[in-house]
């Protein structure tokens, strides 16, 4: 009799497991377009196979156009992940990503982000990454300022005197003639801008001998490579380790940047110098609360400020060396703009004039490139959440309501930017000219020209939009013009290994309909924590 009771027990059990996992895989979704799942893996099978398609260490994004496509292109594409991670609803419409990053009745602030945990040690748990509401607002309010465009602007000299070191390093591979991965070395780069512009500091990561670098410098490099693998967003119980160096190296950053704020708040002038001492200007008495929190925002602007231009950096000057044309009309507006003269010290000079903004904001072409590559390749996207029973719903384009309550939200910039419906035919083309004469030119409004097919402002989104759009993009706008000023002119860059040139039997580079030189083999990006090209953008670099 008991054992009938136990059987009958656990046949009950086992029914009402049975079938409240059927409802988890095919019925509480399944209004939003989806692969067919698997009752036990959910997509997660379905996800390998598609990896096994190309190579195995290409950023997801990769994977997720691939499904899309085979689905028809749907605007919301439902992914199944459990139970390694929460179901996630990916957003190909420009449309419903910006329902999704705009402020309404029922996120003021517009939805939340999604959890960053697995990142604290990097940005802090009260990054403005990851705050809501009226904290979120508070940190934004006090930060903004020191990303002012007029502000800004008093900090080229900073920024100037950074890319002299970077062009010295370009000089010597040039000398040299060895190849070299560019991404690390734009790193270096925009490690030392952040660091002064942000902190008043000179973390010296251009250094060539690692000792000679700031503590913060190293320290943070080692941080960063404890999340450089495919494990970097595991839960604590599968890398315990990992976990424990991550929190260890993060402590130890916060060390240093809170004698850092220390410093800057004693000595704090009316003429701020960087960010934090704009930030700290009005504050007499630095508490706790405010240092943790001006410290968690610090480690943010040192993650996304070097992290994501480096990157662009590294493509802009791959796209550039793949498109004749498009080089030859970035050199053609510098020469407009700041003369023939391509040495670095009558660059400098002209920036520093009393008309350097003026000479940025003229770079149109220029700005065409940075928001092609950015479309192209865009660094990093966000991902938001709302818990069961929130109600989030947004509205597809043929009108159809989806409530999408208890996933993660991942307006995927890769989708959004190469959706053939706004950028046509030539949506995987990189093509500046489409940016000509649109009304947003990012960040300053233009005239538009009547006779181009406007693309809708929302369909471009690499910094996000709505209120939660990056803090910093007027500042990536600012420092990649003058990066671009500097180099554009004085070298060549041909890529090296993935993603070469091809060569015909008259060793001449092999051109497409379109002028652009075909490649040997498609360059594609990892995930290392942001989107990053695979080789680190190896290449060789000789003096125009």
């Amino acid at each position: 009799m008991t054992n009938t009771l136990v059987l009958a027990a656990l046949s009950l059990l086992a029914a009402y497991l049975y079938n409240k996992l059927r409802y988890k895989r095919f019925q509480q979704y399944a209004s939003i377009p989806q692969l067919p799942s698997s009752l036990l893996l959910g997509h997660l099978k379905l996800m390998g196979e598609y990896l096994a398609r190309g190579p195995a260490d290409r950023h997801p994004d990769g994977v997720f156009m691939q499904m899309n496509d085979d689905l028809g292109r749907p605007p919301l594409m439902f992914v199944d992940l459990r139970p390694v991670n929460r179901p996630m609803v990916l957003v190909r419409s420009h449309e419903i990503a910006e329902q999704i990053s705009k402020a309404s009745k029922l996120y003021t602030t517009s939805a939340p982000k999604a959890d960053l945990r697995y990142l604290e040690p990097v940005i802090g748990p009260k990054s403005i990454l990851a705050l809501h509401g009226e904290e979120w607002k508070a940190v934004r309010k006090r930060f903004n300022p020191g990303f002012a465009p007029q502000y800004l602007m008093t900090l080229l000299p900073c920024i100037l005197d950074k890319t002299m070191s970077f062009v010295d390093h370009l000089d010597s591979f040039a000398r040299t003639g060895g190849d070299f991965a560019l991404v690390p070395l734009g790193v270096n780069l925009t490690f030392d801008i952040i660091g002064a512009v942000v902190m008043g500091e000179d973390l010296h990561a251009q250094h060539a001998n690692p000792s000679s670098q700031s503590e913060l410098i190293r320290t943070y490099r080692e941080l960063l490579s404890a999340y450089a693998d495919d494990k970097a967003d595991l839960s604590w119980w599968l890398i315990p380790r990992t976990i424990l160096k991550r929190r260890g190296l993060g402590k130890r950053i916060d060390t240093i940047v809170k004698a850092i704020i220390y410093r800057n708040h004693a000595a704090r002038r009316d003429d701020a110098r960087n960010i934090l001492s704009l930030a700290l200007q009005d504050t007499k008495d630095l508490t706790p609360q405010l240092v943790d929190e001006a410290c968690d925002q610090i480690k943010t602007f040192l993650f996304a400020g070097h992290d994501t231009t480096s990157t662009t950096l590294a493509w802009i000057f791959y796209e550039l060396s793949l498109t004749p044309h498009v080089l030859k009309a970035v050199r053609a507006e510098l020469d407009d703009i700041l003369g023939p003269e391509t040495d670095v010290a009558e660059v400098r000079t002209r920036l520093l004039s009393s008309d350097g903004p003026d000479v940025l904001h003229g770079m149109k072409y220029i700005l065409a490139v940075v928001k092609e590559t950015l479309r192209l390749h865009p660094p990093a996207a966000t991902a938001r959440t709302t818990p069961p029973g929130t109600r989030l719903t947004v509205q597809t384009p043929d009108g159809t309501d989806q409530c999408l309550d208890g996933t993660i939200i991942y307006n995927c910039e890769t989708l959004i930017h190469r959706d053939p419906d706004v950028y046509g035919d030539s949506a995987d083309t990189f093509m500046p000219e489409r940016w000509i004469g649109q009304d947003d030119e990012w960040p300053t409004k233009g005239s538009a020209d009547s006779s181009v097919r406007q693309i809708p402002t929302s369909a471009w989104r690499p910094f996000e939009r709505g209120p939660r759009s990056c803090i910093g993009q007027e500042f990536a706008n600012i420092e990649l013009r003058v990066i671009i000023a500097v180099v554009a002119c004085r070298y060549d860059f041909t890529k090296v290994g993935l993603g070469e040139i091809e060569i015909d039997e008259h060793f001449r580079p092999v051109t497409d309909i379109g002028g652009r030189f075909q490649v040997k083999s498609e360059l594609y990006n990892t995930r290392q924590v942001t989107s990053k090209p695979v080789d680190g953008m190896r290449m060789k670099v000789k003096m125009v």
